[in-house]
């Protein structure tokens, strides 16, 4: 039976070539996500920095009564519903340590 790549320096270097795609190929695609609880902190952290941006001299009951709003609106929003297997590490991070709601969206974009 033939062999479908050659055997020898060029087949090894052929096999090497092959190898080496497939696992850059591999390693570009899978950059770890986050799990469904760090999406909820997500969730917190951007109602949080709505909330005080919007109300900043609101009572404590009004934030809540407001966070809770958020969380329920942000849950709902297309992009965090595929949190867990979308949003990487990396824009976890980036999002979590946003000073304000417009850096953490960008941080997600």
């Amino acid at each position: 039976m033939p062999s479908v790549i050659a055997s020898g320096p060029r087949g090894t270097a052929a096999w090497a070539e092959c190898a080496v795609l497939f696992f850059a190929a591999l390693a570009s695609s899978c950059k770890p996500k986050v799990s469904p609880g760090q999406c909820d902190e997500l969730v917190e952290r951007y109602a949080h920095l709505v909330v005080t941006e919007k109300y900043p001299d609101a009572s404590a009951a009004q934030i809540d009564r407001e966070q809770q709003r958020e969380k329920a609106e942000a849950r709902s929003d297309d992009a965090l519903k595929n949190c867990s297997s979308e949003v990487s590490r990396t824009e976890f991070e980036c999002a979590m340590h946003a000073p304000n709601a417009d850096a953490f969206e960008k941080c997600l974009e």
